[in-house]
């Protein structure tokens, strides 16, 4: 038997996936690979909708994902400025981010 398609054992979800923008982002349902990627077409996708300040959750752990959410963060032009979360929402293992007015 033959396929019409090819299964890629490291991509088995080959076909993009559109997530509803909210005000905040979880970041354990994507693959630290993507990270990057993810964070910049999220905060664009955002800042489009209107939000003022949004919440990325990367985590705690070693801070590698904390890392590269804030480099994204520091280049990104319209990011007014960045902070960890406050006990309520997600300390260290997230960040709230304001855009500029």
């Amino acid at each position: 038997m033959t396929n019409d398609y090819e299964i890629d054992l490291f991509n088995p979800f080959p076909a993009p996936v559109e997530l509803e923008i909210t005000d905040s982002l979880d970041l354990h349902s994507f693959a630290p690979r993507d990270a990057k990627r993810v964070v910049q077409n999220y905060l664009s996708e955002a800042n489009k909708k209107g939000y003022k300040i949004v919440r990325i959750i990367h985590g705690k752990g070693i801070g590698v994902q904390r890392e590269i959410v804030r480099q994204v963060l520091s280049e990104t032009n319209f990011v007014k400025s960045f902070k960890p979360g406050d006990e309520f929402s997600g300390s260290w293992g997230a960040t709230i981010v304001k855009f500029d007015d």
